[in-house]
């Protein structure tokens, strides 16, 4: 086995280990950001709750960039197009450094480390490296998307499949289709909360957007984590 081999296994049981969170991780940022729709950015209870649940979500996150730098390291289907290849890969290092930069700005947070200055410095490099993942991604489901579609027009072509949604590779095809949709939505989503908490368009992407953005995007991400239901056995 070679070293890259053994660093994605390891980096794999470490995923394991550390997605039991995933899901409390989610449902606290659906509460964080349901909470910034509701007070606008205006002093009071709705923003405490905002800011004590983005602080409690740091916890979450610890270590979390492993996630992404083991798919950084990890090979990809062989018949993806190069465009796509590079895309994902930068999608997986920029959440990932998105990841590791927000771990200073809670050792900073914490008062573990002292600059001050400088963690809230990397936290706003950390926005934009989560704004530009976000991008990314959205760029990559859009090329599969589109791949996606092609590979469908053929199948629905298909003279051995008539109804092409009694064809299992069609309806597989369909299944990948609306979940790469779904993917697309929240990461437009997301990048709208970036530019949000960014601050790049204050007019347009106000609090009370910002929140509801990413309050729905949340929301998404909860339904994606929801387990696939048992199939039923037959006699």
């Amino acid at each position: 086995m070679s070293s890259l081999d053994t660093a994605r296994a390891e980096l794999g049981l470490v995923i394991l280990y550390l997605n039991k969170s995933e899901g409390r991780d989610k449902l606290c940022r659906a509460l964080q950001y349901g909470s910034k729709f509701l007070s606008n950015g205006e002093p009071g209870l709705a923003q405490n709750i905002d800011k004590q649940t983005s602080w409690a979500r740091k916890l979450f996150r610890l270590f979390k960039f492993v996630n992404d730098l083991h798919a950084l390291i990890s090979p990809v289907a062989q018949d993806t197009p190069l465009p796509l290849v590079v895309l994902g890969k930068s999608k997986n290092a920029l959440m990932s450094t998105y990841l590791f930069l927000d771990q200073i700005v809670w050792l900073g947070r914490s008062g573990i480390y002292k600059n001050k200055e400088r963690s809230e410095y990397l936290g706003r490099i950390s926005f934009y490296a989560w704004l530009a993942s976000n991008t990314c991604n959205s760029l990559v489901e859009i090329g599969e998307l589109g791949r996606l579609s092609s590979s469908m027009k053929k199948l629905e072509k298909d003279p051995n499949h008539p109804d092409k949604y009694k064809n299992e590779k069609y309806r597989a095809a369909l299944k990948k289709s609306n979940e790469r949709t779904l993917s697309l939505i929240k990461a437009s989503f997301d990048i709208v909360v970036a530019v949000g908490l960014l601050q790049l368009a204050p007019k347009k992407v106000d609090a009370r957007v910002t929140g509801a953005c990413g309050f729905a995007s949340s929301l998404i991400s909860c339904y994606q984590l929801l387990p696939s239901p048992p199939k039923s056995k037959t006699t």
